[in-house]
């Protein structure tokens, strides 16, 4: 990597070439004392002319009006086009290339113009004064198309650079974005499988706790529940690693549906489900009615994880012992589920402390995929939690199909 030196707040490189220029607009003026009109008072104008260039890049219009002052200093007293004259071209293809506005290029061309004029009106009468017209023309013309050339591929380059360091922007802001949504979908996942397990298990333990001298049968049985959730939940935390350790990143709009369908909870555990919660105290009688569809993955997963959350909250706040009735909707348009608890049950010792993300995460899931969320208490003190969410249209069921 190299690093450019700065001079003057310019690279050096570019101060050294304009030093170079100005050195030999400079040079000529001075070698032509002798032998050109004016002597030592037009060298100094010469000279005067080269210290003006050495500001053409940065105040490229300033330079340009100096120049012309300077040359027309030269028709006033009659001394006519001199070598350093060369000068006025590089004023005015400096201001052509670095103004900021083309108009003043084009106003340095118009009075360029009237230049080339004045100096065919004072060469010699030996050749006629449109010769010398032309000469000069074709010379000060070929200079201002160079520089707008020249300034059309500066301008093009800088947009592709403005156009690369704002894509690279946008690429920087959807990665952020990427990674915060896929945070915010492992952390919910996170909660639904801690916050689930750790209830049962919770539930469990104090049954165990207080029926192990007078009942061990069931004091094993339900050590036995304890034992099972907790392999569960250490295999579905084993997946969430796995889905942060996968290499490429889904996008957010996606999200999740891009997770390997192995990886998803699906419909057809949910009896199983059910048996987990029914071992830890709940009363659970589930009814289901239409007909079934099959559900791209990510709604599938949206629908096991509505219920495992409406029971999670039922056996925390109901208690063991509450009756629950889930129902399962499925008409041509939508699936609803629907949760209704008695809160009638016998409150745990201890119990889990709420993480207070539940509705949080279940009403984000059904907001993926437009649906709605409402939960709120029963007239009969208990808890209702209903979940509408819309299917998919025929052609997006078929690639759920084939994704299942």
């Amino acid at each position: 990597m190299t690093v450019e030196r700065i001079v003057f707040g310019r690279p050096l490189r570019s101060v050294a070439f304009d030093a170079a220029v100005a050195g030999l607009v400079a040079l000529v003026a001075v070698l032509g004392i002798a032998a050109q009109p004016g002597g030592v008072a037009a060298a100094a104008v010469g000279v005067v002319m080269a210290l003006v260039l050495l500001f053409r890049r940065i105040h490229p219009s300033a330079v340009a009006a100096g120049v012309a002052v300077l040359a027309l200093l030269q028709v006033v007293v009659g001394w006519g086009p001199l070598a350093y004259d060369v000068g006025v071209l590089i004023a005015l293809y400096s201001v052509v290339k670095y103004a900021d506005r083309l108009r003043d290029g084009i106003l340095a061309g118009v009075v360029a113009a009237i230049g080339v004029l004045l100096a065919a009106a004072e060469m010699p009468d030996t050749a006629p004064w449109w010769a010398g017209a032309l000469y000069y023309g074709l010379i000060t013309g070929a200079v201002w198309l160079v520089g707008l050339n020249v300034r059309t591929r500066r301008l093009y380059v800088l947009s592709l650079e403005e156009r690369a360091a704002t894509l690279e922007r946008e690429r920087e802001a959807e990665s952020r974005a990427a990674v915060a949504e896929e945070r915010t979908r492992i952390a919910r996942e996170l909660h639904d499988v801690v916050a689930h397990s750790m209830a049962v298990m919770i539930v469990q333990a104090d049954g165990v706790r207080f029926t192990i001298d007078r009942d061990p049968a069931t004091a094993r049985e339900a050590a036995k529940v304890v034992a099972d959730t907790g392999r569960q939940a250490l295999e579905e935390m084993r997946r969430l690693v796995g889905v942060l350790r996968e290499p490429s990143r889904p996008e957010p709009a996606a999200a999740l549906d891009a997770v390997p369908a192995h990886r998803r909870p699906a419909l057809v555990e949910l009896p199983d489900l059910l048996d987990r919660f029914r071992a830890a105290g709940l009363r659970i009688t589930d009814t289901a009615t239409g007909t079934p569809v099959a559900l791209p993955p990510g709604l599938e997963l949206t629908v096991y994880r509505v219920v495992q959350e409406s029971l999670t909250n039922a056996l925390k706040h109901a208690g063991v012992g509450a009756a629950v009735e889930l129902r399962l909707e499925w008409s041509a348009d939508a699936v609803v589920v629907r949760a209704v608890d008695d809160g009638r049950g016998r409150p745990v010792v201890r119990p889990a402390p709420s993480g207070g993300h539940g509705l949080v995460g279940m009403r984000e899931r059904v907001g993926v995929y437009d649906g709605s969320l409402a939960a709120g208490p029963t007239l009969g003190g208990g808890w209702r939690v209903e979940a509408r969410l819309p299917l998919p249209s025929a052609p997006d069921t078929e690639e759920g199909k084939a994704a299942a």
